[in-house]
């Protein structure tokens, strides 16, 4: 019993290194656009310069690297396989993989939050809508170049002509566009959830702030000026 149980948790040692290695890179790739979105969307700019439309362009870029944590669950089909042991699995594994696929695509739900934060706040917030549609499917197309083609964001610098002519290529086939409109699908309605669910916890923690006057200065402004 004793050497059964040390070798279970010497295999749930090791896939949790195995995973502590893409979960880490692809957690980080995932922030990225989160906090390329608080410097471009949430500062007060006055005008837009060229190092602006770089770092949006860079933006857009390494957005779908945060949905893309959704399809990670995948691994974890493998490592059930490996493990075998209900009481880990449910207590140990599926846990660590909520926490990172939920801050992932949190973090796309912010990123896009603050995008429709910055176009409301320029006198553009009938564009917020057809941003979010055109976000959700330009990050489908990205999810599956990464998944499907292996491309990832570097490859835009690295090698943008194969980018360009393979992954146009690949998304013309039948198999490739119903994966991409169900992947849209996806990202829309779980956007569509999270997204309020974000702003109903943000509105609440902005009215306990309001409330607590030694905390009055966390308030958020309610103009640019």
């Amino acid at each position: 019993m004793k050497a059964e149980l040390i070798e279970l948790i010497s295999r749930v040692i090791q896939v949790l290194q195995i995973n502590m290695r893409w979960m880490t890179w692809n957690s980080f790739l995932a922030f990225i656009p989160l906090v390329l979105s608080v410097w471009l969307f949430r500062r007060i700019k006055k005008s837009r310069s060229w190092v602006w439309w770089l770092g949006f362009a860079v933006f857009y870029a390494f957005l779908p690297n945060a949905p893309y944590l959704l399809t990670d669950v995948i691994h974890l089909i493998d490592d059930i396989r490996t493990i075998q042991s209900v009481w880990m699995i449910t207590l140990v594994l599926i846990p660590i993989y909520l926490v990172v696929i939920l801050a992932g695509f949190e973090a796309y739900v912010i990123s896009v939050i603050n995008m429709g934060h910055y176009l409301n706040r320029i006198g553009k917030s009938q564009w917020i809508l057809g941003m979010e549609l055109i976000t959700h499917a330009l990050s489908a197309i990205g999810i599956y170049w990464g998944r499907f083609l292996r491309f990832n964001s570097w490859d835009f610098v690295t090698q943008p002509d194969a980018l360009i002519t393979q992954g146009i290529e690949e998304i013309l086939g039948k198999q490739p566009l119903v994966i991409i409109a169900i992947s849209f699908v996806i990202l829309t309605a779980l956007h569509w959830l999270m997204k309020r669910l974000t702003l109903s916890f943000t509105i609440q923690g902005y009215r306990g702030i309001a409330i607590n006057p030694s905390k009055a200065y966390l308030k958020p402004q309610t103009s640019d000026k």
